[in-house]
Order: structure tokens, then sequence, then C-alpha cells
């Protein structure tokens, strides 16, 4: 979800790796314990190369320092939180696989000229011995609690339909989207006084509601001191209109007049007349397919279920039925009753081997026999179509744009949390806000 929280949990570590030329890496250090978070240890080493970046950080970007001991503290509690969330790394066995964490890296280093991992490591340990493995390391945690934070805190986050669809009425919702409306606008002003004002403005608001005749409008209810003037806005982006304006557009139905705007000069009403998407519809090719499986298990192993659809395959290309086969056969328990039938599917909806298959096959021919993690299939495709999702694609993206608002407000709930219900032993009074308090 959150491709710029990745990129903030990034910031420090590239960060890291501009300063890595002035600033010591202190692997030698008297490495007492500061404190204990769970079943790991914060080394004094750890507090006083966060120190250092800090403050190499804080002077090049002529930011004042903090008192040392203010400072110390914020960074080990920093450090505390870091740990924390490893050690629930660790609970939930979270693991990076090498290719991730080599294209991370290789993303930092072309940040830094290098274009290649052999030529980045060289460079970095050119500087400072063991100066590559550091900035890996850092990289891999970044990963793995960025990967623990959507774990946990996406179950947290709760968007209704009714959310979704709340957004998608909204200004901010309809921007996004590209809807435009046609508004008509009226403006009130002048009168003697604010209620004779409003009284026109009033009179107006009704007439509109029965015609869309500006002109008539404006010469009925223009007099000597009230001037009334109407424009038709033609079809116009939500998003440029002025957000006042377009928050009463927004809830509005087309025939329907907005409430009176009372503004400093003057009284407005707005009617809508229309409104439509400037989006080109997201039309989409969906497969009708049909598929029999084959599984292994303790009983039937790879060779025999290799075996198994290969003799299924045959049997249908000597013209068999696909439906009974599958009804027979097939070891998937959500299709294999209806005949192997899996509905309309649209790309991406199945793992990348079904997919590349289902969409490379012509309509009512059977693939050959192919593998994917859940075991060995044939499959047909029975009839092809395009499929407006314009809709659904803009309500997906109505819940990622309310997740991604909701996500940062949950990660800090899930911090405070984290950090109340982790053990933690600072060693250093000094560094300790509750101890120094005390003493």
């Amino acid at each position: 979800m959150k491709t710029n929280n990745l990129k903030k949990l990034f910031q420090a570590t590239v960060l890291s790796l501009a300063m890595t030329s002035s600033v010591p890496v202190f692997a030698e250090y008297n490495d007492q314990v500061v404190a204990v978070v769970g079943n790991s240890a914060i080394l004094q080493s750890d507090l006083e190369q966060s120190v250092a970046e800090a403050l190499h950080q804080l002077n090049a970007q002529k930011k004042e320092i903090p008192p040392e001991n203010v400072l110390r503290t914020q960074l080990l509690n920093q450090l505390i939180l870091q740990n924390a969330q490893l050690e629930q790394v660790k609970r939930y066995g979270l693991k990076l696989d090498e290719k991730a964490l080599n294209d991370a890296v290789m993303s930092v280093a072309q940040k830094s000229g290098a274009n290649s991992l052999e030529a980045f490591q060289q460079k970095l340990d050119g500087i400072a011995p063991g100066a590559y493995e550091l900035l890996r390391s850092r990289i891999a945690n970044d990963l793995l609690i960025q990967r623990l934070r959507q774990q946990q805190v996406m179950s947290r986050i709760k968007i209704s339909d009714q959310d979704v669809e709340n957004f998608l009425k909204s200004p901010e919702g309809q921007a996004a989207v590209g809807s435009q409306a046609h508004v008509l606008h009226v403006r009130v002003s002048g009168g003697q006084n604010a209620a004779e004002l409003q009284k026109v403005a009033q009179q107006v608001k009704t007439e509109l509601n029965q015609t869309s005749d500006l002109k008539l409008i404006e010469k009925k209810y223009s007099t000597g001191s009230i001037q009334v003037q109407g424009a038709d806005m033609g079809y116009r982006a939500l998003s440029g209109i002025p957000g006042e304006l377009a928050a009463r557009v927004s809830v509005l139905n087309p025939g329907q007049t907005s409430e009176l705007i009372t503004v400093q000069d003057g009284v407005h009403v707005l009617k809508l007349i229309d409104r439509k998407s400037d989006e080109q519809k997201a039309l989409v090719p969906q497969y009708k397919t049909r598929h029999i499986l084959i599984k292994t298990s303790e009983i039937v192993s790879a060779d025999n279920a290799k075996q198994m659809i290969d003799s299924i395959y045959k049997r249908l290309q000597a013209g068999e039925d696909f439906s009974t086969l599958a009804a027979t056969y097939s070891n998937d328990p959500g299709s294999a009753q209806d005949g192997g039938n899996l509905g309309w599917v649209s790309p991406g909806m199945m793992v990348p081997e079904f997919d590349q298959h289902m969409q490379n096959i012509a309509v009512n021919q059977i693939t050959e026999p192919f593998q994917t993690q859940f075991g060995w299939h044939v499959l047909q495709v029975t009839d092809t179509r395009q499929q407006d999702m314009t809709h659904e694609y803009q309500q997906r993206m109505a819940r990622q744009i309310l997740g991604e608002r909701q996500f940062d407000t949950e990660v800090d709930a899930w911090l405070r949390e984290l950090r109340s219900n982790t053990y933690v032993e600072i060693k250093d009074p000094n560094l300790d806000p509750r101890k120094a308090n005390k003493s």
C-alpha cells in the first residue's frame, strides 16, 4: 500500500549512505548494553552511531542541535522502537528473499551513481570497511519493518462500502476520478440590506428549481438595487471549481439546486444539470474459464499427478465431456461440482502461469497440461468479453486513498501499543525520563 511509507523508511538509509565518508562506524566501541528490548539489546555503539549520524544531518541542514542528553534520549527511543518492531519480525517469522533485498540495495546504489552491486560494495567499503554490509542490513531491516507494519496495521483499517461511496461523492473523490459537472451559477448581489438580498435569492432559487433559463431569471428578479447574474459554466472538472462551490455541487443530483451560499460578494445559488466522468472507460478483457486441477498429496505423488493430468488431457482431446471429467477428477472444490467453471476471470485474478495460459489460448481450445503452485491444470476459455470496470476501479482507488489516510494514524496507534507492551529496561538513568525525574 504504501510506496510513500517505504520511501520514508529508506530516507534514513540513503542519508547514512551519503554520510558514510564522514561519519565513523562504531564497530569496536566499548560495547556495554544501554537498553534491553524484549530479547534483544541496544549497545553503546548503536547509540553512538545514531548520535554521529544525527549530528551530521543536523549540521548539513544547518538546524539547531538540541542539548546532548535530549538528543541521545530521543535517538535511544527511536532505537528502542526499531528493536521492538524487529522483535515482532522474529516472532512472526517474516523473511526477506534475496532478490527483493538486492533490488532495494540496487535502487540506493543507482542514486549514488553505481551501476552494479559489486561497484557499490567496492565504493562503500573503500570509504569505510564493512559499510556495505551495514547499509545492506539496514535496508533489510527497513523492508522487514515495512512488511510487519503492513501485516499488522492493514487489519486495523476498516473502510465500509458507505465510506467509499461518500468519498466518491465528495469534491476530493470526484476530482480523483476525474468527475465533471455541468453547473448553472447564479449570483444575487446589491440590495438595501441583507434581509432583502436573502429574500430575492430565495425567490431565484425557487425559480431555478423550475427552469434553467438564466436570461429569464436575470430579467425577472433584477431591480434597480438588486443585480441577478447567471452563468452556464458548462462541464467543469470539480477539481477546477473553488472548493466551497465544489463541495455544494458534489452532493447534488442532476436537476437539484444548492442551498443559498452567502459570501462577501453576494448570495450564490448553483444548479447541477448533469455530471459525467472525463476518464475513458476502464474496459477490461475477461475470459469465461473452466479448468481441471490435480493436486499432489500424501497419496498422489508429483509423477502420479502429472500422469493423471496427461491422461485427462488425452481424453479431452478425444472428445470426452469437460464438465464430466472436471466433476469426476478435479481437486478444486470451488469449481469441480460446477464442471470446473470459474466464471468470468479478469487478468491478474489468478497466479501468473494460469493467467498466461488463459490469455493465450484460443476460445474453445484446451491448453496442454501446465503446473502452478497449486498443482497440474488444463483449462478452457469458452468465451471472452470487454467488461466496463470503471466503477470498480474508482471504488478500488477510493479504498486506497482512504486506506492511506488511515494508515499513518493506525501506525502511530500501533507503535504506541507496541512500545507499551514491550519489555524495555534502560540501563543509563540519564537516558530514562522516568528515572531522571525521580532523581
